[in-house]
């Protein structure tokens, strides 16, 4: 007799909302009446995008895809509009910049754009709250893009 490690189960709440459930056994399988019980839960949201999710949340862990921003022409404004993305999507997943845990931060050009982008940062930011953060120089997806920012963050 062959013992199922994990099931998962997705249901689709709506077009852009998709909740994963990830079942384990908790006996073994002479136990029979005690069956498997949700170990654990993930919910994307903002699935319409065949490459990815924007915003995946697991074990009340939310991770946001990377968001970047080309209708601003120069670091400060693309950094605002993409950490006003940024709060966006928190708001969606039912938490806040005050619970980022995370942020990794591309820049096309470190040299010229880290001190614009970083007082926008700074800015923004809860200074009760500050998450561990990582920025790099990188080539961006296209050309006119400055700026790109991930973050991960607790549910409140």
């Amino acid at each position: 007799t062959a013992i199922i490690k994990y099931i998962m189960v997705s249901s689709r709440i709506s077009s852009s909302i998709l909740r994963s459930r990830i079942l384990f056994p908790i006996r073994n399988i002479n136990n029979y009446h005690h069956r498997d019980t949700i170990m654990t839960a993930t919910t994307r949201i903002g699935t319409d995008d065949p490459r990815m999710s924007k915003i995946v949340v697991h074990n009340k862990v939310v991770y946001i895809s990377g968001q970047t921003d080309a209708t601003a022409t120069d670091i400060t404004g693309q950094t605002q509009n993409v950490l006003a993305k940024v709060d966006d999507l928190l708001s969606q997943a039912g938490t806040s910049k005050s619970n980022i845990l995370t942020a990794s931060i591309w820049l096309k050009d470190i040299n010229s754009d880290f001190q614009g982008m970083n007082g926008v940062w700074n800015a923004w930011l809860d200074p009760e709250n500050k998450p561990v953060r990582a920025t790099v120089e990188a080539s961006l997806a296209r050309p006119q893009l400055l700026v790109e920012v991930q973050v991960t963050a607790a549910t409140e």
